[in-house]
């Protein structure tokens, strides 16, 4: 193992860091109308249950393959297969998965902090016209935004894991689940609230099919960032002495923590504002609602507190947003700046130079996906579904990739690294771990139905996404 190798300061910093890598975009927005629109307190039990039983075992294999060889994911594939080619094939996967993740989401960060720049500075009646939005992406102005959002990740990243990934996270995490709260108590205290209260938490079982549990399975594990090499990059950065399982559980419960909060500040929100709404009328996409819906909900506002707090309120949304969009962008560009330093042998600023710059030229491409440049616009075709190269990258590295990359951990860990070598990484740093219960389950689960239901939601994802026929209900 590598003695020069970064590590966490503390133990708070390793699960405040990969909290933030954890919450997102989808936790704030998507996850709570979509449980509200898919049974409610039935969801939320199913979502709750694919975290304990599946998301975390698979979390634990991640993060213990990144300890034991000190290695980014292509550096961590290589050393324990004993250099194995199609375990460094895996490996690979891991490395471009999150890179282009990134480059996507830093596209809809930079929409965030557009939105956060117009609403701070008292423009929040125009960010609720229903043309806004479709005008403020194929505007020039995004790629200043663009430039900013850059220089706030390099700024971070440069710092390294401690004095970088650690220290923002630390001042970031606090300071999102503060406002957070703050959001919550002020919007229960609106008129007709608890009618969004009630539309989010009382379970409705008749409208859980296999399509909403393959649902809620898949956005656990979206949610938790897994299958996107995070979780080895930063297990690689923690010590032998640190208790794996008792982190692990920490950032599984913060992220569910979030994303259920967030469900009490944007459904009473919903109903407070508009009591006339339709709830079965959202829409589950994240970017309609935080770009086209909620500025409308938040401009209803100043008929009781005033154009400033209603501009008050949004901003501190937006903030919100952003605070959890950069934290997971900071997350997943810091997997292929680790992977050049470790098996190219580069310093960090040239690493990320380089890592930026390639970012920069496909996040522009995927800017240029909405109507500025024809060619990425009308980019391809399949499913008889026309797709942009945003839409490309979205599909293919979000949504089909990372099951695929959660089916390989699991069987690398059990098959090729072995069960005795993960339960000893396991244990080491918790005893208590140890021939418990938990452990035998983690055993089980990893080594059986969890990666036949990751293969089975990869391929279920290509038949429909690509073919057009879904397998699985």
């Amino acid at each position: 193992m590598s003695g020069s190798r970064e590590q966490f300061g503390s133990k708070l910093g390793f699960i405040l860091a990969a909290a933030g890598s954890a919450v997102g975009i989808g936790n704030l927005v998507g996850f709570p109308v979509g449980a509200a629109k898919n049974g409610g307190g039935a969801f939320l039990l199913i979502y709750a249950i694919f975290v304990a039983f599946i998301c975390l075992p698979v979390m634990l294999a991640e993060m213990s393959v990144g300890r034991s060889s000190q290695k980014d994911p292509l550096g961590a594939y290589t050393t324990l297969s004993g250099g194995h080619r199609g375990w460094r094939t895996a490996g690979w996967l891991s490395i471009v998965t999150p890179f282009m993740i990134a480059v996507f989401y830093s596209v809809i960060t930079v929409w965030i902090f557009g939105y956060l720049f117009e609403s701070v500075t008292g423009n929040l009646d125009l960010l609720a016209q229903p043309e806004t939005f479709g005008n403020f992406i194929t505007g020039g102005s995004i790629f200043i935004y663009m430039a900013g959002v850059i220089a706030i990740m390099y700024l971070i990243l440069q710092g390294g894991v401690k004095q970088g990934i650690e220290k923002a996270a630390k001042v970031l995490m606090p300071s999102l689940f503060f406002m957070l709260i703050a959001l919550v108590l002020f919007v229960l205290t609106r008129d007709n609230a608890m009618a969004g209260v009630e539309f989010y938490l009382i379970p409705d079982f008749d409208k859980i099919d296999a399509a909403v549990v393959n649902g809620a399975l898949s956005q656990a594990f979206f949610s938790l960032s897994l299958g996107m090499g995070i979780m080895i990059t930063y297990g690689s950065y923690i010590d032998s002495k640190a208790d794996i399982p008792g982190s692990a559980k920490l950032v599984a419960l913060t992220d569910t923590a979030v994303a259920f909060t967030a469900g009490l500040m944007i459904l009473p929100a919903i109903f407070s504002f508009n009591p006339q709404i339709n709830p079965e009328d959202l829409s589950e996409s994240s970017v309609s609602m935080i770009f086209s819906f909620l500025p409308q909900i938040f401009l209803e506002l100043q008929t009781s507190i005033g154009y400033v707090g209603a501009s008050a309120v949004a901003s501190i949304f937006f903030l919100l947003v952003f605070f959890a969009a950069i934290t997971s962008l900071v997350s997943i560009f810091e997997v292929p700046v680790s992977a050049l330093m470790s098996e190219k042998g580069m310093q960090r600023k040239p690493a990320l130079l380089l890592c930026g710059l390639l970012l920069v030229i496909l996040s522009a491409m995927c800017a240029l996906s909405f109507g500025f440049v024809d060619f990425f616009t009308h980019f391809m075709t399949y499913a008889n579904t026309e797709k942009s190269f945003f839409d490309v990258v979205y599909d293919v590295f979000y949504d089909t990739i990372l099951p695929l990359n959660g089916f390989l951990i699991c069987i690398f860990v059990m098959y090729r690294w072995k069960k005795s070598n993960f339960n000893r990484e396991l244990d080491s740093g918790a005893p208590k771990f140890k021939k418990s219960l938990f452990e035998r389950y983690v055993n089980f689960s990893v080594g059986t139905f969890i990666p036949v239901l990751l293969l089975a939601i990869f391929i279920n994802t290509v038949a429909d996404k690509y073919f057009g026929f879904a397998i699985l209900g």
